[in-house]
């Protein structure tokens, strides 16, 4: 009778949730030693699929039994042991893919199978079970007797890694913010698999999903790195090699969101030299922000969000892909509303003339230029004009101070104010899922605290001072409000002025005619 109490636990690498499949190819006698003895085959489906196999690889096999079967495949895989990974294309891999799809002796559910019978067992991962971000292992062959038999599953998990340069300090980030027609950096960090060099071939592509806030560039490059302390130190891409030819590059229309998704795919990673399970695969690329950018703490602080998904070969036995868990970073740029309005009635005018002027900022090139009215820079003046409502907007804003000019104020004898400056400082998160937080924005009004604030007036009039109404400072597009208000110079109507003034002049008459008369009557 053949004993039935045996057991195998199989452990997942971390963050591995697959379970197994299991497959007797022999029953037999199993010692305390692990030796085995009395061997017979575990089922006639079994006993075809492996005699016909190695009938197929050794035209000089004349073996009978299922000893004769076992003797052969002793001798054509000596040297192995516990911490041997199946290599792809070897006997025991080979007889692992004739098995693998017959009715399985076992199953695992979780991480433990018991009540086997002895003998000698292979164990193939579920494919059914790879999940998200899970990879498949090696086969995994073992004797199975009355002795627990524990087993860590031989295989790695790739993971990837999304990255943004900011221009505030020339760093990775997963948050940073930009100005509209700014080419931002990105750099997605791909690892491979632990078992890589056990695959015949490895499927590679990094999926990246941009949102309509952002325009892919040209020029992305895919370099290969040693290991991750090697990409980590050079992300600036100095001391690398160069693998863009072996990927090929595909952008997807547009989806209903208006973001767009672009692949970089290498059909078979084992073709480029120098790869190894220690390996890390870099993308980098540009994208600039563009006018469909989201403002702010606009969209539920979301900004502009830009994920990468790896998918990779999971499965060393099939030609089955898995994928990654999405990675995120975000970049975020704001907006401003100026409201014009008359500093004593607080009615809106139109046709105040306003530029305004980088002053200081993360990106040094920009200092010195005006804002456009797209939200780029250029270094002529751009005069943005209140409309009939009194106000003007820009959107696609970076961090920094900027300086406010108003160069003509509306007609009707109102009076320019000085120019003035606002700064926005944003508090940006660290963490992996970094957001933006907060974004505080300061006005330095120049001594014209009266007549500049931020948000919108209170609408107590004929005050001649301005004074924020409560929760004006944003908008629900994400931009902030500043309030500017100009004095009117009125010529009010004087009576009585014309006869003093006749009076002056006759009395000056009558003194210069006596005065002639008296140097006349001297001489």
């Amino acid at each position: 009778a053949t004993t039935a109490n045996g057991s195998v636990t199989i452990e997942n690498v971390e963050g591995n949730t697959t379970e197994f499949k299991g497959y007797q190819i022999f029953k037999a006698d199993v010692a305390t030693n692990g030796t085995v003895s009395n061997i017979t085959w575990a089922n006639t489906n079994v006993q075809n699929a492996v005699e016909s196999f190695i009938q197929a690889e050794d035209e000089s096999y004349e073996g009978k039994t299922a000893q004769d079967a076992a003797d052969w495949i002793t001798k054509k895989v000596e040297g192995t042991g516990n911490t041997t990974r199946v290599e792809f294309g070897s006997i025991p891999y080979k007889i692992a893919d004739k098995v693998d799809g017959l009715t399985e002796s076992a199953k695992t559910t979780g991480k433990t199978v018991s009540g086997l019978e002895h003998g000698y067992w292979l164990f193939v991962t579920d494919p059914d079970t790879i999940e998200t971000g899970d990879a498949g292992t090696s086969p995994i062959f073992t004797v199975v007797g009355s002795a627990p038999v524990k087993i860590t599953e031989k295989t790695g998990i790739p993971t990837v890694e999304k990255k943004i340069v900011s221009d505030a300090d020339g760093l990775e980030h997963d948050a940073a913010d930009s100005q509209i027609g700014q080419d931002v950096t990105y750099n997605l960090y791909g690892t491979i698999a632990e078992n890589f060099d056990k695959y015949g071939t490895y499927f590679y592509q990094f999926s990246d999903q941009i949102s309509k806030g952002l325009t892919l560039q040209d020029g992305a490059k895919v370099y290969l790195y040693a290991n991750k302390d090697a990409a980590k130190a050079d992300f600036n891409h100095a001391k690398v090699t160069d693998i863009t030819n072996y990927f090929t590059p595909s952008t997807a229309e547009a989806a209903a969101d208006g973001s767009k998704t672009t692949t970089w795919t290498c059909d078979n990673l084992k073709n480029v030299a120098g790869v190894t399970k220690d390996s890390y695969i870099v993308v980098s690329y540009t994208a600039q922000i563009n006018e469909s950018a989201v403002v702010g703490l606009d969209n539920n602080k979301e900004g502009n969000p830009n994920t990468v998904t790896l998918y990779y070969s999971n499965n060393p036995m099939t030609t089955d892909y898995g994928q990654t868990v999405p990675d995120t970073v975000r970049d975020y740029t704001y907006g401003l509303k100026i409201n014009k309005v008359d500093l004593g009635t607080e009615r809106a005018l139109n046709g105040a003339k306003f530029t305004i002027m980088v002053k200081s900022a993360d990106n040094k090139d920009a200092e010195g230029k005006y804002v456009q009215p797209d939200g780029k820079l250029d270094k002529d003046p751009y005069q943005f004009e209140t409309t009939s409502d009194g106000t003007f907007t820009v959107k696609g804003l970076d961090t920094g101070t900027y300086t406010v000019e108003e160069v003509e104020a509306p007609q009707g004898g109102y009076t320019t104010v000085n120019s003035f400056d606002f700064t926005i400082t944003p508090e940006l998160g660290t963490d992996p899922d970094a957001k933006l937080t907060d974004v505080e924005y300061a006005l330095q009004a120049n001594g014209q605290q009266d007549q500049i604030i931020i948000g919108t007036p209170d609408d107590v009039k004929d005050d001649n001072k301005l004074e924020a109404a409560g929760g004006t400072s944003l908008n629900a597009d994400g931009t902030f409000n500043i309030t500017v208000g100009d004095t009117k110079q009125v010529g009010l109507p004087l009576t009585g002025l014309n006869g003093v003034t006749f009076t002056w002049i006759a009395g000056g008459a009558v003194l210069c005619i006596g005065v002639a008369h008296l140097i006349r009557s001297r001489k």
